[in-house]
């Protein structure tokens, strides 16, 4: 991935996407719960806590600085944006990349099971 993305990406905010983020599973009948469901697995962050860094207006670098990633995260594989996850060398934009392959997963309906990678 290129340097000016990596930057990009360190420098967007998480609320700038968010709104995205919800109309893209809301199109495709899922729900804000699930999204939110998909954000706390790979975060850590409950419902309180991604809202009050949507309203703070953190960079995707603080919001991924004060996650507790997932363990089980580096299941995540697949292409994302025209990038293969897991070949992505900045961990940063790995790290949204995960969280935008799992949006994606939703959105395109597959069981939440599934995109909860437990094993």
């Amino acid at each position: 991935m290129a340097t000016s993305t990596d930057d990009r990406i360190r420098s967007m905010t998480f609320s700038s996407v968010y709104p995205h983020y919800l109309t893209k599973v809301e199109r495709k009948g899922r729900t804000k719960e699930e999204l939110h469901q998909v954000i706390e697995w790979l975060t850590g962050f409950d419902e309180k806590k991604i809202y009050e860094l949507m309203e703070s207006q953190v960079s995707f670098a603080e919001f991924f600085t004060q996650a507790k990633l997932n363990p089980n995260a580096h299941l995540i594989k697949g292409l994302i944006c025209g990038y293969r996850v897991e070949e992505i060398e900045n961990p940063l934009s790995q790290k949204v990349r995960y969280l935008d392959k799992l949006v994606d997963e939703l959105a395109k309906g597959k069981k939440l099971e599934k995109i909860l990678r437990t094993t």
